[in-house]
This record gives structure tokens, sequence and C-alpha cells, in this order.
């Protein structure tokens, strides 16, 4: 399973931007996607979460500003951020749990995108 996000860029502060992020391969089902994000210097922290029923958790810090939405029938996952803040600027990355077979063996699996930069300015 491949996770292929984009959409990230520079914007100005209260700006915004729309992540998409695209689940390819061989599985089953993808339950839980989500998106991640990491600012230098600190550790990867939760951004938003969707899972399969679109049932929905965020981060305090973007509630009311992010909105986490995903098309099951393309495997797609996608973040719409507005308001977007210089403390918002981080590597965001792409997250899915994909049930599929890995040696094997079925299982739920969690993969990884290659992470795409937002950059805020102020």
């Amino acid at each position: 399973v491949q996770l292929q996000a984009s959409g990230g860029g520079l914007v100005q502060a209260g700006g915004s931007l729309r992540l998409s992020c695209a689940a390819r391969g061989t599985f089953f089902s993808i339950n839980a996607m989500g998106w991640y994000r990491q600012a230098p210097g600190k550790q990867r922290e939760l951004v938003a979460r969707i899972t399969s029923d679109a049932s929905t958790n965020y981060a305090d810090s973007v509630k009311g500003r992010f909105t986490i939405s995903r098309d099951n029938a393309k495997n797609m996952v996608y973040l719409q951020m507005n308001s977007l803040k210089p403390e918002d600027t981080a590597v965001y990355y792409c997250n899915a749990v994909a049930n599929t077979v890995v040696r094997g063996l079925r299982h739920d699996y969690e993969y990884w995108g290659q992470g795409t930069q937002v950059t805020v300015s102020s």
C-alpha cells in the first residue's frame, strides 16, 4: 500500500490550502485515514483523523479551521485547512490503516505517506 500526498505549499497567514492523499495498491479495505504533522524540533502529532464511517477527530489547535474528509470510492482523504497560522507550518503526513495481506497474514497495517511541506508566513 502506498500513500501519495499532495497539496502543500507556501501561504500567507489567514490563507487556505487543501491537502490530498491517495491510497494505492492492493488491499481489502482502508479503515481509518488521517493527517499528522511534524514541525522542526517537535514530535509528530495528530492533526485529524477520519474512520471508514466518517467519524472524525481533530487536534484542539485546528478545530474550527481544518476539515478532514474522504472519498471511499477513490480511497482518498483530504484536509481542508483554512485560517492558517504560522504555527501550522510543518511537514504533513498522510496516514492510513489498511486491511491487507503481508507475508501471507491478513491484518490491519498502518502506512505513511512521504510528507508534504506546509509553510505559513506571517
